[in-house]
């Protein structure tokens, strides 16, 4: 069982990481495609690229909790409110094909606190 859960983990930040890095440099670098969805969502270019700056800082952390794994959670908990943000945006605006990945963000974060040995929430 313990495998499983190793597995599960180590797809999950994979993925994490790969869809946040590509959302974050998408919108840092203006690639068309996000800037006319972002616009759509009511976003204009400065908010934009400032919401993927902040998104690559959170990818940096992922990229450093390589690393150094106390940095892991911060990062999941630094991103869960972006993969929020997203799927409520997405969902807001009826855009079902982009809600599934934001939606998964948000189940990832969860699973990634989840199954990490050192995070726990005391209530």
């Amino acid at each position: 069982m313990e495998i499983i859960k190793t597995v599960i983990y180590w797809v999950g930040y994979a993925y994490y990481l790969y869809v946040f890095g590509y959302a974050s440099l998408y919108k840092v670098f203006q690639k068309t495609s996000m800037m006319q969805s972002m616009k759509s969502l009511g976003f204009n270019t400065p908010s934009t690229i400032l919401i993927g700056v902040l998104e690559l800082l959170g990818v940096v952390l992922l990229v450093v909790g390589l690393f150094k794994p106390q940095f892991r959670n911060i990062a999941a908990l630094y991103l869960f409110p972006f993969a929020m943000g997203a799927f409520t945006a997405h969902m807001a605006h009826n855009e079902y094909n982009h809600y599934y990945n934001s939606l998964l963000m948000c189940i990832i974060s969860v699973v990634l606190l989840v199954l990490d040995k050192n995070f726990k929430i005391m209530v």
